[in-house]
Formats: C-alpha cells, sequence, structure tokens
C-alpha cells in the first residue's frame, strides 16, 4: 500500500510540472510585453529604412504600453543586424525589421550565419517601395523603348549604377537586361548618394532610384524619369509610365519593409505584434510619413507573410542565377 501511495504522489508530482510546463508559455504571452522591446533595423541611421523602422517602432511602443529601442546594427549587406536576432532569445522582446536584402542575402552569399529558413519567425509586411529609372538628362532618350534601342545599338557601352552589389537597384538593373534582352555595366558604389551625384555628372549613364532620392533632381533638369518599376503608375507620379507599359516584360520590382522575431517565440505574441502593427499602418501620421519615403502600406499577417518571403526570394534567386550576379 505504501509503494502505491509513493507512485501514485510521483505520478502526481510529474502531472504538475509537465502542465505547469505548458502553462508557462501562454501565461507568458499574456503577460507580455513587461519590459521594453527591441527592434534591431540592419542599417545605419538616417537612412530610409531607419526612418520608417523609427516610426513603427515609436508607433508599435505606444500599442504595447512598452517602449520600442531600435538598435542599428549595420554591415555585410543586413547579415550583421539578421544573425543577432536569429541568434536572440524567442521571448517576444527582440524584433528584425526586416527590408530586401533579407531575401536577396539567401540568393547572393553561399554561406549565412544563420538559417534565414529555420531561425525566424515572420510577423508582419509593412510595406513596399518602387522605384523609378532615372537617366543622366544628356543621354539622348524619353522612353524606355529608346533606352532599349540605344543599348542595343551599342552594346556593353551603357553604363547603370547602385548603391552597391546585391542592393535591389542593381537586381533591377540585371533584371532590366535580362527581360529587355540588352547589355549594360553594372557601376556599384558605397551607397546611394555618391551614385546619384556621378549620375547627375554623367559618369554614369542611368540608375533605378527610389522616388525620394532622386525627384528634386528631375525637377530640375538634371535627370529625367523614364518608368516606374511597379506594376502599376504611382499616384505621385501619374505621367510616369509603368517598365512593362514600356514593353520591358515580367517587371514588378519593389523594396519592402517587414518585421521577424526569432523562431520559438510564442505564437500569442507573434499574433500580437502582428495585429498591433495592423493597427499602426492604420495611422493617418504613418501613412502620411510612408508615403514621403515613397512607401506604399501592404500589410500581411505572419501565414501570408511567410509565403510573400519564399516568392521574394525564389524571384531574386533566379535573378541572380540567371544574371550571375555577385557580391563585390
Amino acid at each position: 500500500m505504501l509503494r502505491r501511495f509513493c507512485g501514485l504522489r510521483g505520478w502526481l508530482a510529474a502531472s504538475v510540472i509537465a502542465g505547469a510546463s505548458l502553462v508557462v508559455p501562454s501565461l507568458h504571452a499574456q503577460d507580455w510585453p513587461t519590459k521594453p522591446i527591441r527592434l534591431v533595423v540592419p542599417f545605419s541611421p538616417g537612412g530610409a529604412t531607419d526612418i520608417i523602422g523609427r516610426l513603427v517602432a515609436q508607433k508599435l511602443g505606444d500599442r504595447l504600453g512598452q517602449s520600442v529601442v531600435v538598435d542599428n546594427r549595420p554591415g555585410a549587406a543586413t547579415t550583421i543586424g539578421n544573425a543577432a536576432v536569429a541568434k536572440a532569445a524567442p521571448d517576444g522582446y527582440t524584433l528584425l525589421f526586416a527590408p530586401t536584402p533579407f531575401v536577396i542575402t539567401q540568393a547572393l552569399y553561399p554561406k549565412l550565419p544563420y538559417d534565414a529558413d529555420k531561425e525566424f519567425a515572420p510577423v508582419s509586411l509593412l510595406a513596399v517601395s518602387p522605384f523609378i529609372l532615372v537617366v543622366n538628362a544628356a543621354l539622348p532618350v524619353k522612353s524606355v523603348p529608346e533606352l532599349v534601342a540605344l543599348a542595343r545599338a551599342k552594346p556593353g557601352t551603357l553604363t547603370f549604377c547602385s548603391a552597391g552589389s546585391g542592393s535591389v537597384p542593381h537586381l533591377a538593373g540585371e533584371l532590366f537586361k535580362l527581360n529587355a534582352k540588352i547589355d549594360m555595366v553594372h557601376v556599384p558604389y558605397k551607397g546611394g548618394g555618391p551614385a546619384i551625384t556621378d549620375l547627375i555628372g554623367g559618369q554614369v549613364d542611368m540608375m533605378f532610384a527610389t522616388p525620394i532620392e532622386v525627384m528634386a533632381h528631375v525637377n530640375s533638369g538634371k535627370l529625367r524619369v523614364l518608368a516606374t518599376t511597379a506594376s502599376k503608375r504611382l499616384p505621385s507620379l501619374p505621367d510616369v509610365p509603368t517598365m512593362l507599359e514600356g514593353g520591358v516584360p515580367q517587371f514588378d520590382v519593389y523594396a519592402f519593409f517587414g518585421v521577424l522575431a526569432p523562431a520559438g517565440t510564442p505564437k500569442p505574441v507573434v499574433d500580437r505584434v502582428a495585429s498591433e502593427l495592423a493597427v499602426v499602418m492604420k495611422d493617418p501620421d504613418v501613412l502620411q510619413r510612408f508615403a514621403e519615403q515613397s512607401a506604399e502600406p501592404r500589410v500581411l499577417g505572419p501565414e501570408a507573410f511567410t509565403a510573400f518571403l519564399k516568392s521574394e526570394r525564389s524571384k531574386w534567386a533566379d535573378v541572380v542565377k540567371r544574371s550571375g550576379a555577385k557580391v563585390d
């Protein structure tokens, strides 16, 4: 009888412990957040990604009742910041503000310090930002068909610049070459500023850039805008045709901004952040500030954002493979 009692007592104790282990995550998620949250932005302060990330951090903090602190971790095409989040505790107190290079690096780098498929939990897509194709005003073209004709007449002589190898503008140029069947030379720079300066000066011929970067130079007559990379015309530039309208097939290129968490973050926490971000992206102040950065809200929850990331990775992996693009 005593032995049976002791066995029963042991079974009850084990059951209580097991039950407690099941309850802890849900209680943790229910009480979250109880301290400040870190939002890693994998770029230096002051750029478009940082500006948008800080705005999202402020508004998300207001919704959660806890401060969301931006932690800038620039370098290695965002992989330094990405790795910091991949290795962080999956407790909901570290998030990643992920731009497009999150998927591009998976195609460009043979080895990354993290497994992008296994070490992240997609939370929400927030917005997309299309580019425009601009040329030096002295280049004798006023449309994409004219540019394509000139490139075919002078193969390997026209140049396009970007803020660096592996950037979205670089791969947009490679996609343009592939789909229009033309030969141009890529000239990478260390940042968008120097690239635009040389574009204005005539050292390079063209560039895919965000409207906010170059429209002042377009309005001053130093650059000419030929097309937008979006699938439809931009409300802010209704007279600018799309690359598709210019005769370049299968061309829908944009930067994106989203939020991810370390894999293993409790689902209730992921869902809570996603739902709060959906509210944030309806805030009039946020909409205005995003518009100023040429970013269009496009909110997707965890499951849809996961599918989106897979699609974007496949798209850019195909461009990298077909073009042979490499990181210098």
